[in-house]
């Protein structure tokens, strides 16, 4: 399943005629965190501190957020062990985003209003970067006639998603006692909520960029946002800034599609499947054609 098939259009699903507004509930979880990391960060600094920033960031992007949530759960692109789909989801919705129900809606809404002749500025961050910086971190998009969005019932159905979900800020708690227990208040400080600050800033920079400029292959005709390749954050983002070659080809496991790019993802996905940990592996061939997309470089993948 990709995640336009989650998508059930009515007869007035519009993606350009909504109103953004403020949400309490992202003011409140974003702005504490972010206060928190600011100022507990300064406070505790140390040089162990930050190691478990650098390890537990690694540990929750690559194999949560990018190999979990996005590869994963919300396309589909590889399967695997359901225990390793859990625990990669869990790692994923410690990242600190939402939980897997709110991510999926998320990541589908915003793909189906990206492939519209015209959408919300909301949707393809086309505000100024500070106004956009405001509306991705602290606001929701509220659009009059939106789309249904029908998560597939082996995962809306799934008790353990739905405890995931109802609990997913609550999942900090046992790495902050364990932290804690092994560091003290400043291994807390920086492997929580330093690691969640830079995680939820850094998924709203590196989008603002993938959206608005980079090196693009591919154009989709008739989508209003076009995806575009941030190279310089390919390491940093486990691939995911390949953004390009997603929009290319949504549900491939491999987002590095080119010479001289690099997705650790990736790299870590192909290291499993030795094991075999994970099979069916979705690459760009296996996708059906799309007579929207268009090659507009010259490319050395097929």
């Amino acid at each position: 399943m990709y995640s336009n098939e989650r998508i059930i259009l009515g007869q007035q699903a519009n993606a350009s005629n909504g109103q953004v507004i403020m949400s309490p509930l992202k003011l409140l979880w974003v702005g504490g965190v972010f206060l928190v990391a600011i100022v507990g960060g300064w406070l505790t600094f140390s040089w162990n501190a930050v190691i478990v920033f650098i390890v537990s960031t690694t540990i929750s992007l690559c194999l949560g957020h990018s190999l979990g949530m996005h590869r994963r759960l919300i396309h589909k692109s590889y399967e695997c062990p359901i225990w390793m789909e859990y625990l990669f989801v869990h790692l994923g919705v410690i990242v600190g985003l939402a939980g897997p129900f709110g991510m999926i809606r998320t990541h589908d809404i915003r793909d189906w209003a990206q492939r519209q002749e015209q959408c919300h500025s909301y949707f393809g961050h086309q505000q100024p970067m500070l106004v956009d910086c405001y509306w991705q971190l602290f606001c929701d998009i509220k659009l009059k006639s939106p789309p249904k969005i029908q998560i597939e019932p082996e995962v809306a159905n799934d008790k353990v998603y739905q405890l995931m979900e109802k609990t997913w800020m609550l999942q900090q708690l046992p790495i902050a006692i364990l932290l804690f227990m092994l560091g003290g208040v400043s291994w807390v400080i920086w492997g929580v909520f330093v690691r969640v600050s830079v995680s939820i800033f850094g998924h709203w920079l590196i989008g603002y960029h993938a959206h608005n400029e980079g090196h693009r292959d591919w154009h989709v005709d008739g989508a209003c946002v076009q995806g575009h390749n941030v190279r310089f954050a390919a390491i940093l983002t486990m691939g995911e800034s390949y953004h390009n070659n997603h929009h290319a080809f949504l549900g491939s496991a491999n987002l590095a599609l080119h010479d001289g790019q690099i997705d650790l993802g990736w790299n870590v996905l192909k290291l499993l499947s030795r094991f075999g940990l994970v099979w069916n592996i979705v690459l760009p061939e296996r996708l059906p054609e799309r007579p929207e997309l268009k090659c507009i470089r010259d490319s050395t993948y097929f």
